[in-house]
């Protein structure tokens, strides 16, 4: 069986590994190289069938990776190694945000660790069909997503909203679906994790890390762009603001 291409999740934890080490790369002896090797064999993204491969996310394919990010990486002098666009894309992104994609890896390890990220099952667009997804990887994605399907904290946040006496309307675009769809769209809005997925992490999803959003809008925020992360309300309404701006040709 071919052994699949890396994942955001994977490829996050690899940086990591190589960022807590200068931007230099690791060996396939290194004890570290070893317990992430276990670590991704572990992570319930690829098929049983592909983890069970030994040569799956072994010692020597990690410290290979390692070597991609080293290489790659702006400030190096030497020859760079060939890698793939998504590798080079995580470069990117721990350079740019190194502090918040670290805190990503540690998320990601400690809801392993926990065992939170396995009991967890997949969720509807946590690939969009482009087959991407957020930088921050899939798992996180997963938890974010499944937290917001609760119909129990959907409820809740529904019942806080009307409890400030605000209208139950998206809060990018302001869709109000009993205005449009009267009693049939009575009492309907959907809820949108907006905490960083980075920092959303085992604590208990707070009301205020909803927010309430029409399908489009919420559709928008999910849909993923190779390199970025999950956006916020806030990221979209200034999307908005740009495209009214600079009409599309």
């Amino acid at each position: 069986m071919r052994i699949p291409a890396w994942t955001e999740d994977e490829l996050v934890l690899a940086g990591a590994l190589v960022v807590k080490n200068g931007w230099r790369e690791l060996r396939t002896t290194g004890p570290e190289v070893h317990e992430l090797s276990e670590l991704l064999r572990s992570l319930p993204i690829h098929e049983p069938e592909a983890r069970a491969s030994a040569s799956f996310r072994s010692p020597n394919s990690v410290s290979r990776k390692t070597t991609d990010f080293m290489t790659n990486h702006k400030l190096y002098s030497g020859k760079a190694t060939r890698c793939g666009k998504l590798t080079l894309l995580m470069i990117e992104a721990f350079t740019a945000r190194e502090t918040e994609m670290l805190q990503a890896a540690r998320a990601i390890e400690e809801g392993v660790g926990s065992g939170d990220l396995y009991l967890i099952p997949p969720q509807p667009d946590e690939v969009d069909e482009a087959g991407v997804t957020a930088i921050e990887g899939r798992l996180l994605v997963r938890r974010a997503l499944a937290r917001e399907r609760d119909p129990k904290l959907r409820s809740l946040k529904i019942e806080q909203v009307r409890r400030h006496g605000n209208a139950l309307q998206c809060e990018v675009c302001d869709f109000d679906f009993a205005r449009t769809y009267g009693n049939l769209g009575e009492g309907y809005i959907e809820v949108h994790h907006v905490t960083p997925l980075h920092v959303s992490g085992a604590r208990e999803t707070r009301l205020d890390d909803l927010a309430c959003l029409c399908a489009n809008c919420h559709r928008m925020c999910h849909r993923s762009r190779p390199g970025e992360s999950w956006r916020t309300p806030a990221i979209l309404r200034e999307q908005i603001r740009k495209s009214i701006q600079t009409p599309i040709r």
